[in-house]
């Protein structure tokens, strides 16, 4: 599959500062203090954090879903990385509508709400018929 073949992208529960997780000893939440062999990867700082792997997208949509109680990383740091995303796509891009982020009271999860919003939106798909609750 080649990158022209994506529409979008949305990133659930996993949004980060990825160069900081891995290699600060500052932060509590990094994997320098864990028993996690296999997460380094070699000059990775030097290329890519989630941001600039974010933009590869661009200028299709882009979205993240980000729980409030996700271990991953605070809800500052995600969206220090995020800035930068939303950055790109409303100001240099002028396509503002094309990236979100979701924040929403939870853990590492798919929340899949705002996410099912973003999809309809951005595909121009028919709004699902509810009917006593439930999706036909």
């Amino acid at each position: 599959m080649s990158p022209t073949d994506y529409c979008l992208s949305i990133c659930s529960g996993d949004f980060n500062e990825w160069v900081d997780k891995n290699a600060s000893t500052h932060n509590p939440l990094s994997y320098v203090t864990t028993g996690e062999y296999e997460i380094f990867e070699f000059d990775l700082g030097s290329t890519f954090n989630y941001a600039e792997m974010a933009t590869l997208i661009a200028p299709r949509p882009f979205m993240v879903e980000r729980g409030h109680d996700d271990g991953v990383a605070r809800d500052s740091t995600v969206a220090w990385e995020f800035a930068k995303v939303r950055h790109l796509y409303a100001a240099r891009l002028g396509l503002p509508d094309r990236c979100r982020i979701e924040w929403f009271p939870g853990p590492h999860t798919i929340h899949g709400v705002g996410t099912f919003e973003f999809l309809h939106q951005q595909l121009h798909w028919p709004e699902p018929k509810v009917r006593d609750g439930r999706i036909e």
